[in-house]
């Protein structure tokens, strides 16, 4: 009897650990798990260290830490390299949190919006879809290609999303490679 109980046990322990690591994602070297939020699988990602930086001098973590759903276009820390230099350090000094805080939550739309959700939106839209942030501002997605979704800032920039629908306890990642800014 003990033999059935072990072997029962095994069984639904390999099930358990292949249906996790069937709804995990890699991302920045590191699973991010569907039951945690956004923050704590952001931290995980070694990819991500410059956007928990400044989501943390923003004071957004308890908000991105929330119930949702939001989706997060996420730029790596490549995205945020790219931009001129010394304006990551500028925007994390205390006197510059209010444009953080805009910068950053206009990376953010309300809602649970897979890839999927996302392409539906830019059928529909004849080609593209607009996204309105929780800043306030407006997103431009569209298709480039069968699969890839890019998102066209206010000031015209273009991210590609480079790994999407990395599902959180609280809403969805979508990677991106550029940061994007709201119009001036």
């Amino acid at each position: 009897m003990q033999i059935k109980h072990a072997a029962l046990a095994a069984m639904f322990t390999l099930a358990s650990a292949t249906a996790l690591a069937a709804t995990t994602v890699q991302v920045g070297g590191a699973a991010m798990y569907p039951d945690k939020t956004i923050v704590a699988n952001a931290v995980a990602s070694k990819d991500h260290t410059t956007l928990v930086a400044a989501v943390k001098a923003a004071g957004l973590v308890d908000t991105l830490s929330g119930k949702g759903p939001f989706t997060v276009f996420a730029p790596t820390n490549e995205a945020f390299a790219a931009l001129p230099a010394g304006t990551v350090d500028t925007l994390l000094k205390p006197e510059n949190k209010a444009k953080l805080t805009a910068i950053l939550t206009y990376h953010v739309v309300p809602g649970d919006l897979t890839s999927k959700k996302l392409a539906a939106l830019i059928k529909s839209g004849g080609g593209t879809a607009e996204l309105t942030t929780v800043q306030g501002g407006k997103l431009t997605i569209a298709m480039n290609g069968p699969q890839n979704i890019t998102v066209t800032d206010g000031s015209g920039g273009v991210a590609d999303v480079s790994i999407r629908d990395v599902g959180q306890s609280n809403g969805v990642i979508h990677v991106i490679d550029k940061v994007l800014l709201p119009a001036s």
